[in-house]
């Protein structure tokens, strides 16, 4: 079958590493099923899984992608839940959560296996596209605003880096919920759009917000950490699940986060229920994710050298016929 695979690993040239070509068929496992891939969305973990970060080379080739909807093997249409050994279906229970394309093959391909326990029913007011964005970046987002945040409706929100997929979940999201969320971005044009989404405002990366904010909502690191800090009112909530910059500021903050009493929240991707959730959220408000562009999976080069070069906004889809 047909697939975008880590062939090699280059912590420099990650996208050296990227071959497209053919590939095998899914292996059977007790517990598990294969999918039928109909489309598979991009994310900054198929990148930093092309640099060895959390893919050993013992494990090469990998087939990347995380995210993706497609046809299970009773016809049903379906969405991915990507953490694997969460709960220990399929995998046993001594075996630690992983993300697809760590240990197992991953989604950028004509068809992929999966534990059953990871698969959920699309909602039919869906796209293949549109729900194969929500498994990792959206997903994330909805964890970082209403279980790690604890925000609600009437709240305050910043969002660092707007542009990215899970920025641009957060801002969605949070217009939806009834949250009063604020963005930068280094790009006008991101600014524009991120406004045009429902933020109230959207400012360059440090400027000085007209008010002090519940909650921030940080995927940057180290370039935007004294302004997200900052940004947060006595008692305020930063979430981080990202260091696109780094994860070592020049000023953590420190006195800052003490003496104002401030809490920070790591978050990493979220559980099958709140999957549920996002998805029934989605289909009962008209939620969509905001997609860039949509690609057939034979140019998903591009759309890895677009997302590299941060040249986009929201997510990059992939699509079989």
């Amino acid at each position: 079958m047909f697939a975008a695979y880590a062939a090699r690993i280059d912590r420099d040239q990650p996208l050296n590493g990227l071959e497209l070509g053919e590939r095998p068929e899914p292996v059977e496992r007790p517990g598990w099923t294969t999918v039928t891939v109909k489309a598979a969305s991009l994310n900054h973990h198929d990148l930093w899984s092309l640099r060895g970060v959390g893919l050993p080379e013992e494990k090469l080739p990998m087939i990347l992608g995380c995210d993706a909807a497609g046809i299970d093997e009773d016809g049903n249409e379906v969405v991915l839940h990507s953490v694997i050994g969460q709960t220990g279906h399929g995998v046993g229970p001594d075996e630690p959560r992983s993300i697809l394309t760590e240990h197992y093959q991953g989604t950028f391909a004509e068809r992929v296996a999966v534990p059953r326990w990871n698969v959920l029913p699309k909602p039919k007011e869906l796209s293949f596209a549109e729900a194969a964005c929500l498994p990792t970046a959206w997903l994330t987002a909805y964890r970082m605003l209403f279980t790690n945040a604890g925000v609600r409706p009437g709240d305050s929100i910043l969002v660092q880096g707007a542009g990215g997929g899970v920025a641009t979940a957060a801002i969605v999201l949070g217009k939806a919920a009834g949250l009063r969320v604020f963005a930068t971005s280094r790009d006008e044009a991101k600014r524009k759009r991120a406004v045009e989404l429902g933020a109230v405002e959207a400012y360059e990366p440090g400027a000085r917000l007209p008010r002090r904010v519940d909650a921030v909502i940080e995927t940057v690191g180290a370039a935007t950490w004294s302004h997200s800090v900052k940004s947060l009112r006595p008692g305020g909530t930063l979430v981080i699940s990202g260091a696109t910059s780094g994860d070592r500021p020049s000023h953590a903050e420190l006195t800052r986060i003490f003496f104002l009493e401030l809490k920070v929240v790591g978050s990493t991707m979220g559980s099958k229920d709140e999957l549920e959730d996002l998805l029934s959220f989605c289909a009962a408000t008209g939620v969509r994710p905001v997609i860039d562009e949509v690609l057939p999976l034979d140019r998903a080069r591009e759309g890895f050298e677009k997302m590299a070069a941060g040249d986009l906004f929201g997510k990059i889809v992939l699509t079989n016929p």
